[in-house]
């Protein structure tokens, strides 16, 4: 998903603000996901020591979200159909991986990892009610937006690839009032 950034105003709090979100789940229990393009300063190795040469370039822990940053979350990327100890496959070749488990039982069946602190979370309806406000643009997830080395042009990167009007908004600058 793609945030719609406010036409008028640029809420400097809005921990949202031109995020791509990959949707991990989604049911009548709510909805959680990752944000994809939020690097932050802080190596991988200060929070989980062993997994930091196995992070996919820029190689630093992401803001998953708002919810829970004391947790972290693994995404990998998987070649073939199989899926090994310490992974479970969530769409195509991305998977979550166990970050319990040891780094030299789980890269050698990986391609790319990345790494999350904290995740961004919907309540029953409450991302069904932003979608329906005009807050999120639905679009397809590809493997590439989640082990992205520009993480920083993500957001205009996903918009251009769509085939409609989203593609348009791409070329809008982050702060509207500086159209």
């Amino acid at each position: 998903m793609l945030h719609v950034d406010q036409i008028t105003e640029v809420d400097e709090d809005n921990v949202f603000e031109r995020s791509v979100v990959l949707v991990l789940h989604h049911d009548h229990e709510g909805a959680h996901g990752l944000i994809l393009n939020r690097p932050l300063a802080a190596e991988v190795d200060a929070v989980l020591p062993g997994w930091q040469d196995h992070v996919t370039a820029p190689d630093t822990i992401f803001q998953g979200g708002p919810v829970s940053l004391d947790t972290a979350l693994g995404l990998v990327a998987i070649p073939g159909d199989d899926e090994s100890i310490g992974i479970k496959r969530l769409f195509g070749d991305v998977a979550l991986v166990d970050l319990d488990a040891p780094p030299a039982v789980v890269m050698p069946e990986v391609g790319a990892l990345r790494i999350f602190a904290g995740y961004a979370g919907w309540e029953p309806d409450q991302l069904e009610d932003e979608i329906a406000a005009g807050a999120w643009y639905v679009v397809d997830a590809h493997t590439d937006d989640a082990f992205t080395t520009r993480p920083h042009e993500l957001w205009s990167c996903v918009a251009r690839r769509q085939r409609n009007t989203i593609a348009f908004v791409s070329s809008f600058p982050g702060d509207p009032g500086l159209n």
